[in-house]
């Protein structure tokens, strides 16, 4: 799932994530489509296409980027765009900043609930659709979850919702 949905088929996202994939749409329709291109005519260029390896990995390429375009203005034209300002911070949902502590360690994370698409472990931005955001999805502060990751189980409690820029 790429992002949270609802019946009417929405992708939600946030302002930046929706920029995001605005400004990696243009990339791809200039300068990759070009740089595709020029791929392309270089290797008719060496002749007999039905045994050109070149040629056959630009088209793949050119198949990846035409599909990658198609799944993006998919993305932009169902997008609902978050306002912060009417986001309800009783209860973690994407938009929101979540800060948790992992009960084990004792150490707090503070991260933000984002669609797949702006999911960004280094800023501290997270998906609706790993598994800390799915067992935090919903849940009010002083909540406590268990969750199954990479290393292991932990268990998190919900210290803080806000709804940051």
């Amino acid at each position: 799932m790429a992002a949270q949905k609802n019946n009417s088929d929405v992708e939600i996202m946030t302002r930046s994530g929706y920029e995001k994939l605005k400004t990696e749409l243009t990339l791809l329709r200039t300068d990759m489509r070009l740089e595709v291109a020029n791929k392309l005519e270089e290797a008719r260029a060496f002749g007999d296409l039905s045994e050109n390896a070149e040629y056959h990995a630009a088209k793949e390429e050119q198949e990846k980027l035409e599909g990658r375009i198609s799944r993006l203005e998919y993305k932009l034209n169902k997008a609902k765009i978050i306002d912060f300002d009417d986001l309800d911070t009783s209860h973690a949902n994407l938009g929101t900043t979540i800060t948790i502590q992992d009960l084990d360690k004792n150490n707090s994370f503070t991260y933000m609930l984002v669609g797949t698409e702006e999911s960004d472990p280094k800023e501290n931005k997270i998906s609706v659709s790993s598994p800390v955001g799915k067992a935090i999805i919903g849940k009010a502060v002083g909540d406590e979850v268990s969750v199954r990751v990479p290393k292991g189980l932990r268990r998190l409690k919900i210290l803080e919702i806000t709804a940051q820029r």
